[in-house]
């Protein structure tokens, strides 16, 4: 009786279970089967959607009620506080499993290349958020001095930071927020948060709900300079092509045209203004130098040569996530991603044998969690297109005990679904002490204990 087809998925956020869901629909479930293993570093499953996502955002949240539903099935198991390679490397894998395919995502930040970005003060949005949202790797506390604050970049990440520093501790009391987070934004001095884009409102990369849901606080006064409305032709072809840039336009056209309210708390949508220097003394940020750019019938823009200097105390950059580099795999370091073909890892223009790739250390940090599921389903189908053609290799142990084994001999303290299950039943019952739907756990040996059973 053939076995079932033994695949690793290494990481467990969507793109990682969109994967293995993919495979569990397949012809290969019903005959021979699959065995689906997922290896994570974190002690938690769901990735982005638990460490990327504002904790003001439960809509997108609730996505985790799908994936779930993927994890839930008999097929699939949980290795949680896996680390690759430090735990389990790639010729391992290939000793458990007949293929392998990594989603590790990206969760560092893009370099900015202007003079000043290295001063104290001067922070990627990554690490911020990897604060706010609880990570366990990240230090407990966060300096907050700042009045003035500069956001630089005009997409949901820097609008989930402008928004997370120009709102009040008690307004987002009642999310996940652990208690660190809530003491660190209780010191928080913003009283007014810059948002720096380089091109036009046709350009912004924001989603129409996420930037009319800044409106939605008691406490910000969004601001749009009338001036910064402005279209060529290239932006008009944008907004006629693409709903929801034209959303986005007549929002900020709104904004820009009503009266000043009086909200405490004023955050300011900048356009046609690219970073050209952080200002410092004494090796602190004082600072923000900007050039004024122009439409140029296309879309883009270029410089004018006017520069203006904003009197700013912290900037946060919020230009896009870079994938860390996996062993023993090749990687492109100017795009952050593993080279492929339709998800097959690429070396040398060869198919490394049984190895894929999918989500964003396939095809980069760009689009929303659900755009994931499209790179799965290819990456899945060119796999079994392998299989179907004999193209995998035969791993020498593929029992279903042979890498639990494998971790135990190790000493690796690796969390289950089952642990994820009790962790979640502790989060919602200090919660539940509190009034409030979750209160998240940060330490990972916090984590660890209540994923025992």
């Amino acid at each position: 009786m053939p076995r079932p087809l033994r695949i690793a998925i290494v990481g467990a956020g969507p793109a990682g279970i969109y994967a293995a869901d993919a495979l569990l629909k397949s012809e290969a479930a019903v005959e021979p089967g699959v065995s689906i293993d997922l290896f994570e570093r974190m002690p938690a499953p769901f990735g982005l959607i638990r460490y990327g996502v504002a904790p003001d955002h439960p809509r997108i949240k609730g996505i985790i009620t799908a994936l779930h539903q993927v994890l839930d099935k008999p097929q699939i198991r949980l290795f949680g506080n896996v680390d690759y390679p430090n735990d389990i490397g790639l010729d391992d894998l290939r000793e458990f499993y007949d293929a392998v395919i990594f989603s590790t995502g990206a969760d560092a930040d893009r370099a900015l290349d202007i003079p000043g970005i290295e001063l104290e003060g001067s922070y990627g949005a990554a690490d911020f958020v990897s604060w706010y949202d609880g990570h366990p790797d990240v230090p407990r506390s966060w300096p907050l001095e700042a009045e003035k604050v500069a956001v630089l970049g005009v997409g949901n990440v820097a609008l989930d930071v402008a928004r997370i520093l120009a709102k009040t501790a008690d307004e987002l009391l009642p999310t996940e927020i652990p208690p660190n987070v809530y003491e660190g934004l209780t010191a928080n001095k913003a009283l007014e948060v810059h948002v720096f884009g380089r091109r036009g409102p046709a350009q912004a990369k924001f989603s129409p709900m996420e930037l009319r849901e800044l409106d939605h606080s008691p406490n910000i006064e969004v601001i749009v300079d009338p001036e910064d409305i402005d279209y060529d032709d290239g932006s008009i072809a944008t907004r006629r092509a693409n709903k929801q840039a034209d959303m986005v336009a007549k929002t900020l056209e709104n904004w820009a045209i009503r009266d000043a309210g009086d909200r405490p708390h004023k955050l300011f949508l900048h356009f046609f203004e690219s970073p050209a220097e952080v200002i410092g003394e004494d090796g602190r940020v004082v600072g923000l130098r900007t050039e004024r750019t122009q439409l140029d019938g296309t879309g883009n823009v270029t410089g004018t040569g006017e520069t203006r200097t904003w009197d700013i105390g912290a900037v946060y950059r919020a230009v896009g996530y870079l994938s860390d580099e996996l062993p023993k795999l090749p990687f492109d370091f100017l795009t952050g991603t593993v080279p492929h073909e339709g998800g097959r890892v690429i070396e040398g223009g060869e198919h490394m044998r049984s190895t894929y790739v999918t989500g964003w250390i396939k095809r980069g940090p760009v689009g929303l969690i659900g755009h994931t599921k499209g790179d799965a389903n290819e990456t899945v189908a060119n796999l079994l297109d392998d299989h179907g053609n004999g193209r995998l290799h035969a791993p020498v142990a593929p029992g279903e005990e042979a890498v639990v084994n494998f971790l135990e001999a190790r000493g690796v303290s690796y969390t289950t679904w089952e642990g994820w299950h009790r962790l979640d039943e502790a989060e919602r019952a200090r919660g539940a002490a509190e009034g409030r739907e979750r209160v998240k756990i940060v330490e990972r040996e916090a984590m660890l204990r209540a994923s025992e059973a």
